[in-house]
């Protein structure tokens, strides 16, 4: 690992770290983390999955809209790398996905559609307790190396820590509690996308950029702003969410 590198990755975590606080965003939390496995792994995309109070799977972050269907697709059809990742506890790499037709028939079909050639989901564990996943896409030849796959299981048991931290201290309903909130907050979220797309002529992709970069700007909850555009309260003006989209997100945001 290179000098740059261990820099980069010091960096990471101590962003990581940063977000631990008692009042944190999770969302954002988990968003940061697929950008950064992005960034940090040379990978073409991520995408998170988190149990809700009933240990169902939903997904919670993606660093793109292909991926975030994808991982829906998952959850939709039970199968897929990340849904046996889950199960078993093991992470499951897959590094040439034309050849997992038959253990996974529609998701191998789904991911080629979408120019993915490999994958490998991640569990989010802490000894026994599995919440969710971490799933690295590639769309290259290139093999995820033994070492940026323990890198990237640092940032899953990192995230996970956060996540659990207030169960060890508080009760465990209050992580359900919490992680629930964020999940009714992801359809909030989605409904803002929506609708922002609709109003300036997006993708969704970039509605999230503009949604997440005006909240993080106003030092707001993704939830709350996206509450205020689904209802109406709020109207973002074109020339400010312009700059946002071009921008991008900064500064931190709060849950």
């Amino acid at each position: 690992m290179s000098d740059v590198t261990q820099v980069q990755l010091s960096d990471v975590f101590v962003e990581m770290a940063d977000t631990l606080v008692d009042d944190f965003d999770v969302l954002d939390l988990l968003h940061v983390l697929a950008d950064r496995c992005v960034q940090l792994l040379g990978v073409s995309a991520a995408g998170l999955l988190v149990t809700d109070q009933r240990d169902t799977l939903q997904v919670v972050a993606a660093s793109s809209e292909r991926t975030r269907l994808l991982e829906l697709f998952q959850l939709q059809t039970d199968q897929g790398p990340a849904v046996d990742c889950f199960h078993t506890g093991q992470p499951v790499s897959v590094v040439d996905l034309r050849a997992a037709g038959q253990r996974w028939p529609g998701f191998a079909a789904a991911a080629a559609g979408v120019g993915f050639t490999a994958v490998h989901a991640l569990p989010m564990r802490l000894r026994t307790e599995i919440i969710g996943t971490l799933s690295l896409f590639d769309t290259g030849p290139d093999v995820l190396d033994e070492g940026r796959i323990r890198i990237g299981q640092a940032l899953a048991d990192v995230a996970t820590i956060g996540l659990l931290q207030q169960r060890a201290i508080h009760h465990r309903g209050l992580l359900t509690e919490q992680l629930q909130a964020a999940l009714h907050s992801r359809v909030l979220i989605e409904q803002a996308k929506g609708v922002l797309a609709e109003r300036f002529q997006i993708d969704v992709g970039e509605a999230f950029t503009m949604l997440r970069g005006n909240a993080r700007r106003q030092h707001r909850r993704l939830s709350d702003l996206a509450q205020a555009i689904v209802d109406g309260s709020e109207q973002l003006s074109p020339e400010r969410s312009r700059y946002d989209l071009s921008a991008g997100a900064n500064g931190p945001t709060r849950e």
